[in-house]
């Protein structure tokens, strides 16, 4: 079993001005790809993805934004099974009305950007928002770690910032993405000590050195369980994000600690269903899941 936590459906349009202006030139002058349903289908097959959690971008002081309905539509239309997450900015005035939005749209999730919403996650402010997701069973999935945008607010983006989110509200479940990079160090000691905050591996071999210490210090510090697999398309087809995960494993330099290939592999195949506690689409139509108002399926 293969389940992708961590994927994108969002627009060239959604992006505003700021991939154009802060990104494209960090990802080899590229614009942003436009993805659709078929593309999904097709990535998600080559690599034998059986699930794929699928989420847009939402910051709105940097001008990106992913409708809700868009990520619900686009799912829809979708062959592969596929768990939909909204993109919310908690700074937005009506962020409860979108989170109401999102619910009776059967999301199981919300992508958060704090680098890019420029909001701190620590504040008092944000509890009533923690509080809310965690009574209606959604997960909270951070961008945490880095951005080439001059005006991402990196202190606000590392991952001590989620052991405190933790530490006041122990049973929200939360991934961390990309592992925190460049603090992986960081990440596994807050995995460690938190029972339901996870981390998935998105982009993260897309740097092999940091990749190598970020797992050989999931091994030693027995957190392997607390990752999830995820390939961050477009950016990287699940194929590509499997290949060079296991790429990783072929390290050695002499006597020193290497990462396992029974790390990667059960990263890879890990139940992220089961450990993140979302309903299998395979089973449940993926927006009536969570939803107060099903949809028919006859």
């Amino acid at each position: 079993m293969i389940i992708d936590v961590h994927s994108h459906c969002h627009q060239p349009e959604h992006w505003g001005r700021e991939h154009e202006d802060h990104w494209q030139g960090s990802y080899g002058g590229e614009p942003y790809p436009v993805v659709t349903p078929e593309s999904y289908d097709r990535v998600m097959q080559e690599a034998g993805v059986d699930v794929a959690v699928v989420f847009g971008l939402a910051a709105s002081q940097a001008g990106v934004r992913t409708p809700n309905a868009f990520v619900a539509d686009f799912v829809s239309t979708m062959r592969t099974p596929a768990i939909p997450f909204c993109s919310i900015d908690p700074l937005d005035d009506d962020w409860r009305d979108q989170l109401d939005e999102a619910i009776e749209l059967g999301f199981q999730g919300v992508k958060l950007y704090p680098v890019l919403s420029l909001f701190d996650p620590l504040a008092p402010e944000f509890d009533e928002f923690y509080t809310t997701l965690q009574s209606n069973g959604m997960v909270a999935l951070w961008h945490m770690g880095a951005t080439p945008s001059p005006i991402g607010r990196l202190a606000v983006s590392q991952p001590m910032m989620i052991d405190e989110v933790a530490r006041r509200h122990p049973d929200l479940t939360q991934v961390m993405a990309h592992m925190g990079h460049p603090w992986q160090r960081d990440t596994n000691v807050v995995l460690r000590k938190n029972r339901r905050v996870f981390a998935d591996v998105s982009g993260v071999p897309s740097r092999p050195m940091d990749a190598f210490f970020a797992l050989v210090g999931a091994q030693e510090w027995r957190t392997v369980d607390k990752l999830v697999f995820g390939s961050d398309y477009p950016l990287w087809t699940p194929a590509q994000a499997i290949a060079n995960l296991r790429s990783i494993a072929q390290f050695r330099a002499g006597n020193l600690p290497f990462v396992a290939d029974d790390t990667v592999e059960q990263i890879i195949h890990c139940d992220a269903l089961q450990m993140l506690e979302l309903s299998d689409p395979r089973v449940t139509d993926p927006i009536d899941a969570h939803s107060s108002n099903p949809r028919s399926t006859t």
